[in-house]
């Protein structure tokens, strides 16, 4: 069997979410200044942080959520998460493959989905790790 130019060329989305998440992810609360959670995300090379309330996922705050603030001119040691995150967001169960990630993400215009089991957050995953399938160790 030949593949078509289609399939030598698009690479397949196998696998699941619980294949890729990393159980190391920044948890901030909604109380932390923006420029107290810059911080960490640049210091950890993270794009997205999870916000918990009482061992609770209320929100995320993400890149694109530090630089609307930075547009509004606030200033990040005033600044508080719970103003700027993204509030009860997306989230996905482990054993969504990464085809249904990134077609979740897409559709609805994101780049980080939460992975969650029950109430327990597992990780966040990126869209950049979802499309390229990779596993944790691969950076």
């Amino acid at each position: 069997m030949v593949a078509t130019d289609r399939e030598r060329y698009t690479p397949a989305l196998m696998g699941t979410l619980a294949e890729i998440c990393t159980p190391n992810f920044i948890t901030v609360a909604p109380e932390d200044t923006l420029g107290e959670v810059a911080e960490r995300m640049s210091a950890q090379n993270v794009g997205a942080v999870v916000v918990k309330d009482f061992g609770r996922l209320i929100g995320v705050l993400t890149e694109r959520d530090m630089l609307r603030a930075m547009a509004a001119r606030v200033h990040t040691s005033d600044a508080r998460v719970r103003q700027w995150m993204t509030e009860d967001p997306i989230t996905a169960p482990p054993d969504t493959t990464f085809e249904e990630a990134s077609k979740i993400m897409l559709d609805k215009g994101f780049r980080h989905l939460p992975v969650v089991d029950g109430d327990t957050i597992l990780g966040i995953v990126s869209l950049r790790r979802v499309m390229g399938g990779r596993r944790p160790s691969d950076k």
